[in-house]
């Protein structure tokens, strides 16, 4: 099987090419991101994946699209649903149009390690995407090791991203801190 593996950052990818390279399967990372935002975030979550895959000796492509403008014009309207509506599926789509022009037969990616994501968007999608393609989606469940892989990449000594990484989840970090900010303030103008 030769495998495009979408690659959102290098932590999110040490266990699922662990886990891959258990199963025989020698992935190729693909980084392609134009959600990924500001852009000393995009540099830095790329430029550690470069880093991570020369280290393990991983092929890599880097798919350059840093995309802000793209971005805010395709999730403005459902800033809610952006993960399953745009940034999922643009990178699943790129993905596989590169791996058919490439003589890739199938397609995985990193995002399937997270809690944090929509499994069954992410399944469903990359299932009708390759197919699309005529290429097979490689699903598995790499949840059970993200905190296996998150252990090892602090060990390693990878950059650990604080947010997915379009701007609006960074906000979705700092949520309770910006309603208990709120409180405070509303709490001082009644005083």
């Amino acid at each position: 099987m030769k495998l495009l593996l979408h690659t959102c950052c290098a932590p999110c990818s040490v266990y699922c090419i662990d886990s891959l390279r258990e199963e025989k399967i020698e992935p190729t990372i693909y980084w392609y991101n134009p959600n990924i935002h500001p852009y000393m975030e995009y540099k830095a979550r790329r430029d550690c994946l470069k880093e991570y895959c020369e280290q393990i000796g991983a092929n890599v492509i880097l798919e350059e699209d840093y995309g802000l403008d793209e971005f805010c014009r395709q999730v403005i309207n459902d800033l809610n649903n952006r993960c399953s509506q745009y940034c999922y599926k643009v990178r699943l789509e790129q993905t596989a149009k590169y791996a058919k022009e490439n003589g890739y037969d199938a397609i995985s990616t990193t995002l399937l390690v997270s809690p944090y994501q929509n499994h069954e968007v992410l399944k469903q999608m990359g299932e009708e995407i390759a197919k699309k393609y005529g290429l097979t989606f490689l699903y598995r469940d790499f949840r059970i090791g993200f905190r296996e892989g998150q252990a090892k990449a602090r060990e390693l000594g990878l950059y650990m991203q604080k947010y997915c990484g379009c701007v609006f989840s960074e906000e979705e970090r700092y949520a309770k801190q910006i309603k208990k900010d709120k409180e405070v303030k509303e709490k001082n103008r009644s005083v």
